[in-house]
């Protein structure tokens, strides 16, 4: 019943049959034949139904008997501005689609009760200026998108009880400045995006409890000055995105305990004037990217010493005066991206030790 506007003999079909039915399709259908669909006996057994671009205000008290209901769409139902409080009898939720319901203001305190619930996205709800404390009572949670909730001002600190979150992602938020000590208390946390926080202008030390994480993404997170010492403590990260972060002056020495690190972005961080020396103890490191780090002079000795790297970019370091002779121990090293590095008055004779090179570009 897609896109169904008017259908006046819904209300004469015999509903006898649907206790059979398992999947409902109402995407873009009006709020009449949503209704007139929902009051109909025998839907006790529907496990997946969407409502999707469904210009209704408010859902139907009927839907909430629906015991068996595991995913629930609403996405870009755009006149939609709050849930009832009755959400909380969908026992067996598993997944709520919340995306583009671009003026929701907020969720009841009662969708904290949702045991089953595994998915929550609330990407583009713009209006959506915090979350209900109950929110950490979801044990099931493992995926929260929050993306372009761009009135998103803070996080509760009953954030940190989700103890199944995997997938966490709050890219875009802008008006997000901080976020509180108990995220280090997600110990199941795998994904963390924090791209385009513009006014994100630190991490709490706690960063560094996340044992689990394996992709952190800070690009263009432009306010942000500096990382904790504790980022060292990230022993499963695989993945650090940092590009775009103008104001980052520096990396703490502790980056050099990142084991697992395989790759590195660094590109367009203009006011990053170094590389600690402990960079080369980060044995698993595969990709670094330096490209457009204008202020960058030299290149740490101990940048020998990484033997899982294969790309090495550096172009558009505007002031990279020299390279050490220690490049030509990178055994590994297959892309060497040195273009238009004008200050460079030329390179080390080790470089002709690079036996694995396939691509120098100059």
């Amino acid at each position: 019943m897609k896109k169904c506007v008017n259908l006046p003999l819904l209300s004469q079909i015999d509903s006898k049959g649907f206790h059979n039915l398992r999947l409902v399709d109402l995407t873009e259908a009006s709020q009449p034949i949503v209704e007139n669909f929902i009051q109909r006996q025998n839907l006790n057994n529907v496990k997946w139904l969407c409502l999707r671009k469904c210009m209704m205000e408010k859902l139907s008290s009927n839907l909430f008997s629906w015991s068996q209901l595991r995913m629930l769409d609403l996405a870009e139902c755009e006149d939609l501005e709050e849930l009832p409080s009755s959400i909380d009898q969908l026992n067996a939720l598993q997944e709520l689609n919340l995306s583009r319901c671009f003026n929701l203001k907020e969720l009841p305190s009662s969708i904290g009760q949702l045991n089953a619930l595994q998915a929550l996205h609330l990407q583009r709800c713009s209006k959506l200026e915090g979350l209900p404390s109950s929110i950490g009572q979801l044990n099931a949670l493992q995926k929260l998108d929050l993306s372009y909730c761009s009135n998103l001002e803070g996080l509760p600190p009953s954030i940190g009880q989700l103890n199944a979150l995997q997938d966490f992602n709050l890219s875009q938020c802008s008006k997000l400045k901080e976020l509180p000590s108990s995220i280090g208390q997600l110990n199941a946390l795998q994904e963390l995006d924090l791209q385009y926080c513009s006014n994100l202008e630190g991490l709490p030390s706690s960063i560094g409890q996340l044992n689990a994480l394996q992709n952190f993404n800070l690009s263009q997170c432009s306010k942000l000055k500096e990382l904790p010492s504790s980022i060292g403590q990230l022993n499963a990260l695989q993945e650090l995105d940092l590009q775009y972060c103008p104001n980052l002056e520096g990396l703490p020495s502790s980056i050099g305990q990142l084991n697992a690190l395989q790759t590195l972005h660094l590109q367009r961080c203009s006011k990053l004037k170094e590389l600690p020396s402990c960079i080369g103890q980060m044995n698993a490191l595969q990709d670094l990217d330096l490209s457009r780090c204008s202020k960058l002079k030299e290149l740490p000795s101990s940048i020998g010493q990484l033997n899982a790297l294969q790309e090495l970019t550096l172009s558009y370091c505007s002031n990279l005066e020299g390279l050490p002779s220690s490049i030509g121990q990178l055994n590994a090293l297959q892309k060497f991206d040195l273009w238009d590095c004008s200050n460079l008055e030329g390179l080390p004779s080790s470089i002709g030790q690079l036996n694995a090179f396939q691509k120098l570009d100059l």
